[in-house]
């Protein structure tokens, strides 16, 4: 295959979070290759965002926060730099001509933007799993009208990608996602109603966002890639399997019916998977640390406590019952990891809420992403329901 010359162009959706900033770093070590179209961020990140924005001359960059266009263009003032505030400008960035979106922004929020590049046939490089856990089918049928390519970024399903036969689907019998298993793998279980939200932040392995690594420490993370997976390959959610793997070493594994099993290792890096989307479909370099073999000693695996991460039964529940469920489930758990960073529930608390809301809710179809967006609104209105009425001791512990 031939090397391309021409800079490929790219947006950067969520360019001040975790996964945008390691984009952006890897443009900066190869500015040969890229040229960056737009740049978006919420609007408590201005300051980030005007630095990147003088740093890698995008000509469009958007805020979602409106009134946040004030401070951000006194920020870019003299750079001809076209600024835009609100929801709407983050999905007219997204609709820019850029070959490459990188979709990052956190939560249900990055749905409309996302589709908005999905739509115009664009590559779109998927790091919001939420997009997909709640419009899976939406997401997929509105790919293959347009003709986008969707490229997994989270580590596991890029672990996937890079193994998957995917001209010969057949042959595969399962994949076996691999999670870390978090910072309270091996902690007493009582002792878990008692931590912080300092400590569950504290991952023992991966540097990732606030709400992703407390997803990770719920192994809700877990839950939410096993919706995904079975939207971006073709095997039945039945073969799709979770094994804890504390190292971080395997990122993912798919096993074969000749007994073959292929894995796709490297260190704990984001900025990994992230090369494998922005080069696609070749590789570029990348600096750091690269896997010793010598020094890594044993690489260890066992199966996810499912009383200790009911998450995951919940998730998969979500998912056989398809319709709305896997919206409610994503709600509910966004609503809750809010209500434990702000010390308003407890850890335990955080499942316990997304278990209720899903008792609660109504079973709505999904047509369309009016549905979506009902049932992820009537999800949030249960669960801030139900965590008003959860009563916080002055240690953090709900009782």
């Amino acid at each position: 295959m031939a090397v391309t010359t021409d800079p490929r162009s790219i947006t950067i959706l969520g360019s001040t979070g975790s996964v945008g900033c390691s984009t952006l770093s890897l443009v900066a070590e190869a500015p040969e290759r890229f040229v960056v179209e737009a740049l978006t961020a919420k609007g408590s990140r201005i300051d980030r965002l005007a630095e990147q924005a003088r740093r890698f001359r995008p000509r469009f960059v958007a805020v979602s926060d409106p009134h946040a266009w004030r401070p951000l263009k006194a920020a870019l003032g003299g750079t001809g730099i076209e600024i835009a505030a609100g929801a709407e400008a983050v999905v007219e960035a997204a609709g820019r001509p850029a070959e490459l979106v990188m979709a990052a922004v956190v939560g249900a929020a990055g749905l409309r933007p996302t589709l908005a590049a999905i739509d115009r046939g664009a590559t779109v490089a998927l790091a919001n799993k939420e997009c997909l856990v709640c419009a899976g089918d939406i997401v997929m049928e509105r790919a293959r009208r347009s003709g986008a390519i969707i490229l997994p970024v989270d580590s596991e399903h890029s672990a996937i990608f890079q193994v998957f036969d995917g001209a010969r689907p057949e042959g595969v019998e399962r994949i076996i996602l691999t999670a870390s298993g978090g910072p309270f793998r091996a902690m007493p279980f009582e002792q878990m109603r008692r931590v912080s939200p300092a400590q569950a932040l504290a991952h023992p392995n991966w540097e990732m966002g606030d709400k992703i690594t407390i997803d990770s420490a719920t192994m809700m993370n877990k839950g939410l890639e096993l919706i995904e997976a079975a939207h971006l390959f073709p095997v039945p959610a039945v073969r799709i399997e979770i094994l804890v793997h504390p190292e971080s070493v395997v990122h993912s594994m798919v096993a074969y019916r000749d007994g073959s099993v292929l894995a796709q290792l490297g260190l704990p890096d984001m900025r990994t998977p992230i090369a494998v989307a922005l080069a696609w479909p070749e590789r570029m370099p990348v600096s750091g640390a690269r896997l010793d073999f010598a020094s890594l000693g044993r690489l260890t695996f066992e199966a996810p406590d499912p009383v200790r991460f009911p998450a995951l039964r919940l998730a998969r529940e979500a998912l056989v019952a398809g319709r709305c469920r896997p919206a409610v489930l994503n709600a509910a758990n966004e609503v809750a990891v809010a209500a434990f960073l702000a010390e308003r529930i407890g850890f335990l608390d955080i499942i316990a809420v997304v278990e209720s809301t899903l008792a609660a809710a109504p079973v709505r179809s999904l047509t369309g992403l009016a549905d979506v967006v009902e049932a992820d609104m009537a999800a949030r209105e249960i669960a801030r329901g139900l965590i008003g009425r959860i009563a916080v001791a002055p240690t953090g512990t709900a009782h």
